[in-house]
This record gives C-alpha cells, structure tokens and sequence, in this order.
C-alpha cells in the first residue's frame, strides 16, 4: 500500500489528465437563510464516464441530492449560491454557460430521476402526453408522433399494456410503474448522463431489483454514464462501479465497489454498511451509527463525523482531515483511515 498524500479535492483519475465525461470539482454550494447560511455542498468532487455507474451514497441531509441539483442548474437562485466550483461536461464548465445553452444540455444530455415520482409527474396530464412533451419541445414532433413514442418509451421500460394505458393519469399507476414513467422521460432522448436520485425509494424489496435492473440494461443499450444517489447501500451492490460516500456536505470516501464494500477505509462507511441485514446474521441486533447527522447551521470543529465515530481521537475534534490518498483509486477523509482498512480487512 502506498504512503498517504493530501489531495484536498481531485479524484484519481482527474488528476491522470483523463477528461471524464462529466466531472465534478471542488463544488460549493450554499443557501442564504434567517438563520444564517447553510453549506450544503463543500468542495465535492467526483466524475463519471460512459457507460460507468458511480453510487454516491448517504444520509439525508450529506448534499447528494443539492449536488445533483446543481449539476443540473435546476437550484433556485437565490436562496442558492455556488461560491466556487466547476461542472464539466465534455470539458465544458456548464457553471458559466449561458442559460439558454445549458438549457439544451438539460434533458437533452444530462436527464435526472426524481426521488418522489407521484411528486414529480403532473396529475392533471396523462403519463404519454407528458412523456410526450421532451419531443414535442426538444425535437418540434407533432402531438400524434409525440404520443406514439410515448408508447414506444413505454414499452421500453415495460409498463404492461402500453397502448391503452398511454392515456392513463400518474394516480392510476402503482408507485414501480410511476417509477417506471419518470425512467421513460428521463431517457426519452437518449442521454449521455442519467443522475437518478433515490429512484427505489418507498418501494419493495422485489420492485426495488427491477428498477435498479431496467436501469442497468438501459444503460448497457446506450452506453450512457448513471449516477446513482442513495442512502441505501444495498441497492447499488450489484450495479456500480464506483462509490462516492458523502457526509456533511462534503466526501468522506471515494473507492471502486469492490473495495469499498470489501475493507472500507472511512468510519462513516463501515457505519452504514454494518447497518445492512444479513441474513447471515438472523437474530442479532442491527447495528446503528450513533448520534444524529450534523447541523449544517452550526458544524462540528473538525472532522464533521467525530461526534458519531468509535475511532475518534483529540486531533479529530480540532483538525479538519483532508482527502487521504489510499490507493490509485481510492481516498478517506479520515485521520486513521488505517486502522479503519485494517478492521474491514481481518
């Protein structure tokens, strides 16, 4: 193993010179309330490539989705305000694109599932007239042709009868096929980026398999780049690449699935995986990580996650850690990001 560089904000393969599909660098994004000023994304950075699917994973409340938000320029501004940071798309910084360009790219290039699909679709227009609308107002398609790749799209992503329920309003629909809807409309212009945010949130177990399958084979069809947003990491075990594990506005450990599931080498990340069942472990208390994530208001000094981790020590509570370098491919955020790695390995 190698011996730990600082490396404050870039990822292994941003610094190789590689241009990644979509990159992401030290973002910052903030929201001006009566209450002060909430920092709610510190100087994240992670990239995606074609056809690569990377899980950014955590609680509620660690800037997963207000990082998507802002890939997508879809924050209200203000109350929010991005400081600093980059946004790259094919090499281009969306952040200082005009709006009406990065509005092309929107929906066009980069697509996103929303986390609530009841939430999200119309109620008051059936589900083929609004998947309908990306082709209506991206492409000038007739209504007619509209609603027959509406069908297509449908079929696609295998909502059963189709054709007679393309007329159907989202309340018809069983929470997996308004699920299934947003997927259609996501990828109804073949994107090169899907960010899909909490896409099997309040489902089952079995319809949960199936969503995150229909997303795997869409992507093996299109060789697109996904980005999976989650708080559980039981649902990206079987699809992702990579993972980038965040807490308190910031990343706290970035590795290839493998890796991070097999030995993870941040407290916070052994936390949450200890927190899966196992079947193995039938009976037994499921473990839970102490305490509450932080106030965002009102940060810890330090490491944001001392006042929660069993590896806590002085210079935790006082020094902010940096990004470690682990490995080539992987970072921590962790004073004692060893004798995390070492607890995962025995």
């Amino acid at each position: 193993m190698k011996n730990p560089s600082v490396d404050t904000h870039l990822l292994p393969a941003e610094r190789a010179g590689d241009e990644p599909l979509l990159a992401v660098d030290n973002l910052h994004v903030e929201f001006q309330t009566r209450q002060g000023v909430v920092r709610a994304v510190n100087g994240v950075s992670y990239s995606v490539d074609a056809g690569e699917t990377l899980a950014v994973l955590g609680e509620s409340g660690s800037g997963k989705s207000v990082t998507a938000q802002a890939i997508m320029g879809i924050l209200d501004m203000p109350p929010a305000r991005i400081p600093k940071g980059e946004v790259r798309f094919h090499g281009t910084d969306l952040l200082t694109m005009p709006d009406d360009a990065r509005g092309q790219i929107r929906g066009r290039r980069i697509a996103m599932i929303f986390q609530d699909a009841l939430s999200a679709l119309n109620p008051v227009f059936t589900v083929g007239w609004q998947i309908g609308e990306m082709f209506r107002v991206h492409q000038g398609m007739s209504k007619r042709d509209a609603r027959r790749k509406a069908v297509e799209l449908m079929d696609r992503v295998r909502i059963p009868g189709a054709k007679s329920r393309v007329d159907d309003f989202p309340h018809q629909f069983s929470g997996g096929m308004r699920q299934r809807i947003m997927i259609a409309m996501a990828i109804a212009l073949d994107p090169e980026i899907l960010i899909a945010d909490e896409p099997t949130t309040a489902l089952d177990v079995t319809v949960q398999a199936q969503i995150m399958g229909l997303l795997a084979e869409l992507q093996q069809e299109s060789d697109m780049g996904l980005i999976l947003i989650t708080h559980d990491l039981g649902v990206v075990a079987d699809v992702a690449d990579k993972i980038a594990v965040m807490y308190g506005g910031r990343i706290v450990e970035n590795a290839s699935v493998f890796d991070g599931y097999r030995a993870p080498a941040h407290p916070y990340t052994k936390g949450l995986l200890e927190s899966i069942p196992r079947v193995d472990l039938k009976g037994q208390e499921l473990y839970a990580i102490k305490g509450m994530p932080p106030n965002l208001l009102d940060m810890p000094t330090g490491c944001a996650f001392h006042p929660r981790c069993p590896y806590r020590k002085e210079n935790c509570v006082t020094d902010a850690p940096p990004l470690y370098t682990v490995s080539d491919t992987r970072g921590s955020a962790c004073h004692y990001w060893r004798e995390v790695l070492d607890d995962g390995s025995n």
